[in-house]
């Protein structure tokens, strides 16, 4: 029998690790259960579930059956390696390469056994083969994190630099739509957003220097560093952005926006572009709209029960506006649209209008802010207030004009959902007033001020409780009142690209407005005043809901320092 059938099949392995006390029986009784259900050997189900570390197993499966074991979410993938074989190659023959040591490729590869695979990869790498099974994360998702595209960028940068100064107008020149669709600099371009869709990456920065263009993707809030490119190439690159979003490609010296969107993978996504002058050159942001990433519920947006559920019930209000704040990036949209979701659009007519419409919703009617045809947040708010509406939710207000208009729309008999730019809860309320808006009419149209950022989740995957700096502990007992220094924190893997931290949370803090803030308020009472009394009768400050998160091991403090704070 061969070796990766007797590992998959045969349960002397397991009893093997009973007998030397690495397992119990019913752990073992347990792993072979899960692997019959999911049909995965019973190595990866050992590690996977926690069951036995991958380096013990590591050790018993090398003395028994001489071939090792390599948990893919700890080892450092060598590029040297990477480079040696395609990715292509490497998804066709199910291996991933993980370092070389002179003459010898270790590859990581489900079957050991495939003497095909292993053969064709030492005749194309001229390599001796060293086959390793891979445990601790699925052989796919390690080919996806271990093959960026960075080196297939920088090849078609090189042959942009090598054709022509404008590589898009010689592409079009006369080629159809085959041969533009190969040219250098939209392959280019299209590896720069299937990466970034990748990353998972929020934001695209192609930043030309002073000797090369900077491509940086903002991942779970923070840029790293995607690829640097010639200098010769920013004005391929930016023509070809430019053409994908309908803008001017002469116009260099005047901001543009505009947008696009392409299927990367298996996915839509919408890409909205901005472009101003910089000191050397044309910069452009790509905010990536996957929406996917959009279409959360409010329980899935983490949310305590202290907040989720005051909310929920003023989302069942029959009238009144609700403000949802925080700074760009915070995911005050995706708070919003999860709101729509839960609202009965069946026997209530929900309109919006927003600029852009970022996901369409059945049965909601959404109204696109358009400036060119005078269609403003104001405009558009004002035509909808003629069209019988239930529920509004204004994309952003930003004048006096939208804020005047919308708390009209709430005091008269309509539920208003909107996104408004201010530090915290309070600070939302004030903003309105500054705006230009009557404090007694924003007492009386404001039922509730929700605030929020985002933050990092600690990798679930390498998350380990370690202590923390003495800043670090100091701002948790000051405002946890307990005294604390070990907290879960991620030491990082493969998982989460080495950094600790995998996806994002919210952060939240919610102002009901009661009958003492609404008498406040009329009175145009400060902020800080305002602030003390909604604690005094409720409101959980977002600081504290982070530190909750910090005890809950979802997040550290130091993201909650980084990320959260309030403005008395």
């Amino acid at each position: 029998m061969a070796v990766w059938d007797y590992l998959q099949n045969n349960k002397e392995l397991g009893m093997e690790l009973v007998k030397g006390s690495f397992i119990s029986h019913e752990d073992l009784v347990s792993a072979e259960e899960i692997a019959d259900n999911t049909k995965k050997n019973l190595i990866s189900v050992l590690v996977e579930h926690g069951f036995i570390d991958s380096d013990v197993l590591d050790s018993v499966v090398s003395l028994k059956y001489g071939i090792r074991i390599v948990n893919l979410s700890r080892v450092e993938i060598e590029p040297e390696a990477t480079a040696l074989v395609p990715e292509q190659v490497a998804r066709e023959l199910h291996i991933l390469p993980i370092s070389i040591d002179d003459e010898m490729l270790t590859v990581a590869i489900n079957d050991p056994d495939d003497f095909r695979a292993i053969n064709n990869i030492a005749t194309l790498t001229r390599k001796k083969i060293e086959p390793v099974i891979p445990v601790g994360m699925n052989l796919e998702d390690a080919i996806d994190r271990s093959y960026t595209l960075r080196n297939q960028i920088e090849q078609q940068a090189n042959l942009i630099n090598g054709i022509s100064e404008n590589p898009v107008a010689e592409a079009v020149k006369g080629a159809g739509a085959a041969a533009i669709r190969h040219s250098p600099v939209v392959q280019a371009v299209d590896m720069m957003l299937r990466q970034a869709v990748r990353d998972r990456a929020s934001d695209i920065h192609i930043e030309p220097q002073e000797d090369c263009v900077l491509v940086r993707n903002r991942i779970d809030g923070v840029l790293h560093e995607a690829v640097r490119l010639p200098i010769g190439v920013h004005s391929a690159v930016m023509t070809r952005i430019k053409v994908l979003s309908n803008l001017n490609i002469a116009e260099r010296r005047r901001p543009q926006d505009g947008q696009f969107s392409a299927e990367v993978g298996k996915k839509k996504v919408d890409f909205r572009v901005a472009t101003v002058e910089g000191s050397h050159g044309e910069m452009a942001v790509l905010r990536v709209l996957d929406k996917s990433m959009l279409v959360m519920k409010l329980s899935e947006l983490g949310m305590s029960p202290a907040v989720l559920q005051p909310f929920e019930n003023l989302l069942a209000a029959p009238f009144g506006m609700i403000l949802v704040s925080g700074p760009t990036g915070s995911g005050k949209t995706t708070t919003l649209y999860a709101a729509l979701q839960q609202l009965d659009a069946q026997q209530r007519n929900i309109m919006t209008i927003e600029d852009p419409i970022e996901y369409g919703f059945k049965g909601i009617n959404q109204i696109q802010v358009n400036r060119q045809a005078n269609i403003t947040f104001a405009v558009g708010l004002r035509a909808i207030m003629r069209l019988d509406p239930d529920i509004i939710l204004v994309g952003e207000i930003r004048d006096k004009e939208t804020a005047t208009t919308a708390v009209q729309a709430a005091i008269t008999g309509h539920l208003v959902l909107s996104s408004i730019h201010a530090n915290d809860a309070v600070s939302a309320l004030i903003r309105l007033i500054d705006m230009g808006v009557e404090p007694f009419l924003v007492s009386s149209a404001v039922v509730g001020s929700l605030s929020q950022r985002l933050i990092r989740r600690i990798c679930t995957y390498c998350g380990q409780r370690a202590e923390i700096s003495p800043p670090e502990a100091v701002a948790y007992e000051t405002e946890m009142g307990e005294s604390k220094k070990r907290f879960m924190v991620g030491r990082g893997c493969n998982f989460c690209a080495r950094s600790g931290f995998l996806g994002r949370v919210g952060v939240f803090e919610l102002l009901t407005v009661n009958d003492s803030i609404r008498k406040m308020v009329a009175k145009s009472t400060s902020a800080s005043e305002l602030k003390e009394e909604a604690i005094r009768t409720g409101m959980i400050p977002m600081r504290t809901d982070g530190m909750q998160k910090v005890k809950d091991g979802v997040s550290t403090p130091g993201e909650i320092l980084r990320n959260v704070y309030t403005i008395l």
